[in-house]
């Protein structure tokens, strides 16, 4: 049973898969299992911004999809940072530290990569648990 409507689900025997947000049927954005939620890449909306800018809009991206999701930064595990420039990581760091309270810091890794399309400075996946609904 799928708590949460228009959401694909399949069984595996006990488990729940829940297969969330589709996205131009390459993927789905999100993909629970046992109220572990496995966030795909989430990219700036504006690609002009600088790493700061961009930094702080995935951020909340991420914070707004876990609020819609019934969970939020508190709840992440683990991230994942892909950035074109490991020399701009410090202000990432900066943004990360706005988001994040020192308390619920996520295991984190942050990866150099060539190209991630144009003016598109990090893209982040994300590890996050979903607290049992009451």
């Amino acid at each position: 049973m799928c708590d949460m409507p228009r959401i694909p689900c399949s069984n595996i025997g006990l488990i729940m898969i829940q297969r969330v947000l589709p996205y131009e049927g390459l993927l789905h954005e999100v993909v629970e299992h046992n109220g572990v939620l496995y966030i795909g890449g989430i990219v700036p909306e504006d690609a002009s911004l600088d790493m700061s800018g961009q930094a702080n809009d995935v951020l909340k991206q991420l914070a707004q999809l876990l609020k819609t999701l019934g969970s939020d930064l508190a709840n992440v595990l683990q991230v994942t940072i892909y950035m074109t420039s490991l020399k701009e990581k410090a202000e990432f760091n900066a943004a990360w530290k706005a988001h994040f309270a020192e308390a619920h810091l996520p295991a984190r890794a942050a990866i150099g990569v060539a190209d991630l399309g144009p003016g598109v400075k990090l893209e982040m996946t994300a590890i996050a648990a979903r607290p049992p609904q009451a």
